[in-house]
């Protein structure tokens, strides 16, 4: 049985969003027989981008994981859970993922964190898959080790403008009035801020505007913090290890692109020593999604 706990922690660097004041951060105990955790984000999955989901899929169905994470942005873009039970295109979409969720959580663990696009996964849509939603950040003992797990959004602190946007959509009483809209209104509104959120990026790549990228300091500080060395995160779609020093690091997941040339759609695998000849903990490796 998967255990929880909370600790209390605190981080003394000013910030436009609550997470560095006082909290109760989640620790997520791995039960004794997981041997083998695999872990994925950014597959923006939407309507009409049929081989991102069907890749997704496959992987869900043939992973011989203990558990998936999905670090977050599993959606391009969620806009209440009502969306599975709607009759439109864009609806029986969610409930095709919906189906995928809830078949391989018969089989193995899923956990959910939010996204920075798919924030508005509530505890139905998560009852109804039997998926566990995380905190973020939350803690994960397994292999002898403390790893912390982040989308990563919430530690870009150079990005002003959304970081003041992450504060209003995070709010508790912006997301009650905006789930008050009718399905209609919210998908409309889904729409526009994918528009938007696309001009932004094509703006930002004609002006050559520099990628943010995670604050390293406070990176360090929640390691510290949690007692981890390793953080593993999605959000920016640059895959890669980054050593952080004093025996810190960060592991950044790939996003999905099938369309992409190279494709880009890896899962990062964790797997615990199984024989007294390996070293204790676990190892980290990166897979394409095909082979996991």
């Amino acid at each position: 049985m998967t255990t929880y706990r909370s600790m209390t922690w605190s981080s003394k660097r000013p910030s436009p969003f609550d997470m560095t004041t006082v909290a109760s951060l989640a620790v997520l105990q791995a039960p004794a027989h997981w041997r083998r955790l695999d872990f994925i984000a950014d597959l923006h999955l939407q309507a009409g981008a049929d081989a991102s989901f069907d890749a997704w899929r496959d992987f869900m169905r043939g992973t011989q994981a203990d558990a998936v994470f999905i670090l977050g942005d599993l959606f391009e873009v969620w806009v209440g859970d009502d969306a599975i039970v709607a009759a439109n295109e864009t609806d029986n979409f969610a409930a095709r993922c919906a189906q995928v969720l809830t078949a391989a959580a018969q089989r193995l663990s899923v956990y959910f964190m939010h996204g920075n696009r798919d924030f508005l996964v509530g505890t139905s849509f998560a009852a109804t898959c039997s998926l566990t939603l995380l905190d973020d950040p939350t803690v994960l003992e397994f292999g002898g080790q403390r790893w912390l797990l982040s989308h990563g959004d919430a530690l870009c602190l150079q990005d002003t403008d959304y970081m003041k946007f992450r504060s209003q959509v995070r709010s508790t009483q912006w997301q009650k009035l905006f789930l008050q809209k009718p399905l209609s209104e919210r998908q409309e509104i889904g729409r526009q801020m994918r528009l938007q959120s696309e001009e932004s990026k094509r703006t930002g790549m004609a002006n050559a505007v520099p990628l943010v990228d995670l604050d390293a300091q406070l990176t360090c500080e929640w390691l510290r913090t949690a007692g981890a060395d390793t953080l593993i995160h999605g959000h920016t779609h640059r895959p890669r290890e980054h050593d952080l020093g004093q025996g810190l690091r960060r592991v950044v997941l790939s996003d999905w692109d099938l369309l992409a040339s190279p494709v880009r759609a890896s899962v990062l695998r964790l797997t615990k020593a199984a024989t007294a000849d390996e070293a204790p903990g676990a190892r980290l490796e990166r897979l394409p999604a095909a082979l996991a």
